[in-house]
């Protein structure tokens, strides 16, 4: 059965970098990347753009999972409860065994990380703040996995990921 690995969590968690080394370990693994599966210049707000997000996310997964050299498709993106139910529901025609995953952190280490990505121009203090914010309802989700990411490296996260994949 194809595995389907959902990594969560606030901006700067570390979803991006965790998701892509998942997938490069696991092998055989695509991996998306829920924010770059629309870009528009100029930016446009995500509440507008998030529906095509979804539908995007959804066709790529069904491509990916219609590619017989593919095992596991590992997905990144920030999302609500809400998101993640109907990413899972869009999924329903398809034989995955998913993985929900969320990433969270101290505010403190969030803080630390931010600051030293000085290459991402959207890591200003308005959406640090926004990320702050958001650490406490990832703390508070039930509809995952919890990986508190705070004191550890790249690799301890995505070695919990895949022993927790194998696991099951």
């Amino acid at each position: 059965m194809k595995k389907y690995i959902i990594i969560n969590g606030t901006m700067g968690a570390g979803k991006s970098i965790t998701g892509r080394r998942t997938a490069e370990l696991l092998g055989r693994a695509a991996f998306i990347e829920g924010d770059f599966v629309i870009e528009m210049f100029p930016h446009i707000d995500y509440n507008e753009t998030k529906s095509m997000q979804k539908d995007n996310i959804l066709h790529m997964s069904g491509n990916y999972y219609n590619f017989d050299k593919c095992d596991s498709i590992v997905l990144s993106w920030i999302m609500s409860e809400n998101t993640v139910k109907e990413i899972i529901s869009g999924l329903s025609d398809f034989n995955f065994q998913i993985y929900n995953f969320v990433l969270t952190c101290s505010e403190e280490t969030l803080t630390n990380r931010w600051k030293k990505d000085n290459i991402n121009d959207w890591r200003n203090d308005e959406n640090l703040n926004m990320a702050i914010n958001m650490l406490d309802d990832f703390n508070k989700r039930t509809d995952c996995i919890l990986i508190d990411t705070s004191d550890l490296s790249v690799d301890k996260v995505v070695e919990k990921i895949i022993r927790r994949i194998h696991t099951f």
